[in-house]
């Protein structure tokens, strides 16, 4: 058992991860590498430390108090060291028994809303024991879970088995062209939509509509074709690009070079979903 997992954000009153009012759990790691992607500090799937270069003056206090300067060993001397508190580390690791038990104080509270928990990433379904025993102990709430739907097919089985709600992306149709920006095939997503669809459980679709990538007729109706007939299918959400997703990546040390027009508007055109009687929602 998995007792265990890395946490890197916990948002409350949470109105777009899900039916009604929620708490957003994010877990730390994430194995695609989408050129888009806006949360930098959700690709690892270690606590790491974040450091903002906005408003530094360079006043020395973090290196003064640093006992690590050959590698950074997440003591945090540092982070409390700053007077601008531009550090802080990302991560944490928490047990079942402690985050469950933090969620279910509000159930009574979200149950009224029409809501629940629900996990997000980085990619929820990297931490998989960890993330099934945490639906297990929730079993009393409402449980959703955004993932992108890589993961190995017997493991994302268990997982929707213990779901009352699923949001999947559908990023990229094309098998060739999705290897290109995120740097995994789709194959396995696809075979996972399909368990999704005959799961029974409620699901919408989310497209991160990326300018020059993915927004063409080509890839909206092929993506209408993968999710036509889908019963338990409530809306396809096209979610549009949006610059800021650089903003972080250099408090995490990564370098943000995307092989797309960060400054052209993407295409959000839902014909596609509607000639196939999809509901579908520009975000």
């Amino acid at each position: 058992m998995e007792k265990t997992g890395v946490i890197f954000d916990i948002k409350q009153f949470a109105v777009f991860d899900g039916p009604g009012i929620r708490t957003t759990v994010f877990l730390k790691g994430c194995p695609l590498r989408c050129m888009w992607c806006h949360n930098p500090e959700g690709l690892s799937y270690k606590p790491q430390l974040m450091v903002s270069p906005n408003g530094c003056t360079d006043c020395g206090s973090c290196r003064l108090v640093c006992k690590h300067p050959d590698g950074c060993m997440l003591c945090g001397d540092c982070v409390r060291a700053c007077p601008a508190r531009l550090r802080k580390i990302c991560g944490e690791r928490m047990t079942v028994e402690a985050l469950t038990g933090k969620l279910l104080r509000d159930r009574e509270y979200l149950e009224m809303q029409g809501g629940g928990v629900t996990f997000s990433g980085g990619e929820p379904t990297g931490q998989p024991e960890f993330l099934l025993n945490c639906l297990k102990e929730l079993r009393t709430m409402h449980r959703a879970v955004e993932t992108s739907g890589y993961c190995r097919t017997d493991i994302f089985k268990n997982i929707i088995d213990e779901l009352d709600y699923i949001i999947m992306d559908i990023k990229i149709a094309d098998d060739e062209i999705h290897k290109i920006y995120t740097g995994v095939s789709n194959r396995i997503i696809l075979e996972n939509l399909e368990q999704v669809k005959k799961s029974g459980k409620p699901f919408r679709i989310r497209i991160p509509v990326i300018p020059g990538v993915n927004d063409t007729e080509e890839n909206y109706r092929l993506t209408a074709e993968l999710l036509k007939g889908a019963e338990n299918l409530e809306m396809v959400e096209l979610l549009p690009y949006h610059k800021t997703a650089g903003a972080k990546y250099s408090m995490v040390g990564r370098a943000y070079a995307p092989d797309f027009d960060v400054d052209r508007e993407p295409v959000l055109e839902t014909s596609a979903f509607e000639n196939a009687g999809i509901c579908c929602h520009k975000m």
